[in-house]
């Protein structure tokens, strides 16, 4: 065993796994939101969209947002303190987005459900005492660890 091995070993021990989890789930909706913007760019090249340009801007926008889950599932599993703000960013903007696909009358509302229960769930993830704790976040009257 290598110490390459260990070190990567004695990382993954030392992660929480709800922290593990906020990180695969902020990475699940960056890749969705990648696989919809390739989708959008490929219709609107490619199909016969109402407004040829609306749908490749639209893709080019999906593939740079998702740009914001990714990174800050990265700095998650790195255990960076800077990645938990992009990653409860990102579950805030999901909800309205969750909410107009429950309005929808069509195929959207079971994808408005999943969308709303992952951003729930990283939510709760997000804010746990051991996830705070893991990424060195101190809470409010703690940044001097006591002193005053």
């Amino acid at each position: 065993m290598t110490s390459e091995q260990t070190h990567t070993e004695e990382d993954t021990a030392a992660r929480p796994r709800r922290l593990t989890y906020a990180a695969a789930l902020a990475a699940l909706e960056g890749v969705a939101l990648v696989a919809g913007g390739v989708w959008m760019l490929v219709e609107g090249l490619g199909g016969d969209p109402d407004d040829r340009g609306s749908a490749v801007t639209g893709g080019i926008t999906l593939i740079v947002l998702a740009l914001l889950p990714l990174l800050a599932a990265r700095g998650l599993l790195k255990q960076k303190s800077w990645s938990r703000g992009p990653a409860v960013i990102t579950q805030i903007m999901a909800l309205p987005v969750a909410y107009n696909l429950l309005q929808a009358d069509s195929v959207a509302i079971p994808a408005g459900i999943v969308l709303a229960v992952v951003a729930v769930a990283s939510l709760v993830l997000l804010v746990n005492p051991a996830t705070t704790q893991a990424l060195g976040i101190k809470g409010p009257g703690r940044a001097q660890d006591g002193k005053q």
